[in-house]
């Protein structure tokens, strides 16, 4: 336990070059290229780090001046993912979440539930959040346990049934996004493409980064659409000239910076894919196709991610203002966002009508499931020394309280014996769903490469 925690608290940088040179070399690839690989996947963690926390520099007061300018004032304060992620790790489930849900992976690989190899080790605390909760409501450890082992699953199974469109629409192939967060998106996304795919005319609306360049070259390229966006909500929030034009440059650094650190990221997550892919269809492979499982921030630059993402930061507050009993002031996690939308985009074909809409419903539910949750949410804080700001009584964060994954699993346990015992049979049937979609998906694909042999 000392020993992962130790690593854990390297940070991702130091954390997942580790992880991925110790796999490479379990994987027997040369110890040189091994390094590589894990060097190249460290400094693109970093890049991607950097860049992030420059736009969450450039927008935090942006977001600060809309809500003054706008007068927004609630009972619940947002507090972000980072206060989230360390009150979810502070207690003692996020003491164990990292090797029970190893374990569950492994269980899964080996049962052929799941095709992912999960080394976004960090972001279990997502897990650990749904299960810290549990267990201050139930006063029980292990059910609090139990609870992160089933949003662990279902994060992994719905990780899965998206990895086509990762691949597809993101050009992340052999990779998934097991990402609490982003999962959590991903039932409304679909929701809402069955919804549209049934309404004539509105079915045909679509508006890509393909069409707009087509439409509005300038529009087109991410820059020019970061520079645009980000004027926008300096005007929104009105600030004056020379911050509204250090928002928009800087907004459009980030829509091009992103995308290529992202891709150096992913010039050292290839070499270890392809071995896995090797290994698996080899004699000796007994798991099948693998796929590896990121970090949902190795696609947070696509150029609808991130579009979205931004426009949804003065709609959010608008919405805050509107939706009927809200409490919960979204502020801190406004810039987290595009972790948000990573999903959605692939799984709405990289259509940004589809993708805001998806945008406008599931916010506007996490408004209020951060509200329903802000009582835990402070309760399991305070029980695990966090101080909260001054002046403040709730908190909350649309990471991860704000999401409807957690809140269903949370809900089950107030229903005790039945609550936990429906949910339960529900992850199982998913995982026997997603394990008969699996064993079919590799029969096409042996079937497709014995057709091409001959």
């Amino acid at each position: 336990m000392f020993i992962i925690d130790y690593i854990v608290n390297l940070g991702a940088s130091v954390m997942m070059p580790m992880i991925f040179i110790i796999l490479g070399l379990i994987l027997r690839i040369p110890l040189a290229r091994a390094i590589k690989a894990g060097l190249m996947v460290g400094i693109g963690f970093i890049g991607l780090s950097i860049t992030v926390n420059l736009m969450i520099d450039s927008l935090t007061p942006v977001s600060h001046a809309i809500v003054d300018r706008f007068g927004f004032n609630f009972s619940v304060l947002d507090v972000g993912w980072p206060a989230a992620a360390a009150v979810a790790m502070g207690t003692r489930v996020g003491a164990l979440v990292i090797p029970v849900c190893v374990a569950i992976n492994m269980l899964m690989l080996y049962t052929k539930t799941t095709r992912i190899l999960n080394v976004d080790i960090w972001n279990l605390w997502h897990h650990a959040f749904t299960g810290s909760l549990v267990a201050i409501i139930t006063n029980n450890l292990w059910l609090g346990i139990f609870a992160a082992a089933l949003n662990c699953i279902i994060t992994m199974v719905i990780a899965d049934r998206t990895s086509g469109d990762v691949e597809k629409y993101l050009n992340l192939p052999s990779i998934s996004v097991p990402h609490g967060f982003s999962v959590s998106f991903v039932p409304a996304a679909w929701l809402v493409n069955t919804i549209v795919d049934r309404i004539p005319l509105v079915r045909d609306i679509k508006i890509d980064t393909e069409m707009i360049q087509k439409r509005l070259s300038i529009l087109g390229d991410p820059a020019s659409l970061g520079a645009i966006i980000g004027a926008l909500l300096g005007i929104i929030a009105g600030i004056e000239v020379k911050l509204i034009l250090q928002t928009a440059i800087t907004m459009a650094a980030v829509m091009t910076i992103i995308p290529r650190m992202a891709k150096m990221l992913m010039e050292g997550v290839y070499p270890i894919s392809e071995r896995i892919q090797e290994i698996a269809q080899s004699r000796a492979g007994s798991f099948g196709k693998i796929t590896i499982g990121l970090d949902s921030a190795v696609s947070v630059g696509h150029p609808v991610t991130l579009s979205v993402s931004m426009l949804m930061i003065p709609v959010m507050l608008v919405l805050a203002a509107i939706v009927p009993g809200n409490q919960f002031l979204p502020f801190a996690s406004l810039t987290g966002l595009p972790f948000a939308f990573v999903l959605v985009t692939a799984v709405c074909r990289g259509d940004m009508f589809r993708t805001l809409l998806t945008g406008l419903l599931t916010l506007s539910l996490a408004l209020l499931i951060g509200t329903s949750l802000a009582p835990i949410v402070t309760s399991t804080a305070v029980s695990t020394g966090f101080s909260l700001p001054q002046g403040t009584t709730s908190i909350s964060s649309v990471d991860y309280a704000g999401a409807m994954l957690p809140w269903v699993i949370i809900q089950s346990f107030y229903f005790k014996v039945i609550g936990v015992g429906i949910l339960s049979l529900c992850t199982l049937a998913l995982m026997l769903w997603n394990r008969r979609k699996l064993l079919k998906e590799d029969a096409l694909q042996a079937e497709a490469v014995q057709e091409g042999g001959e």
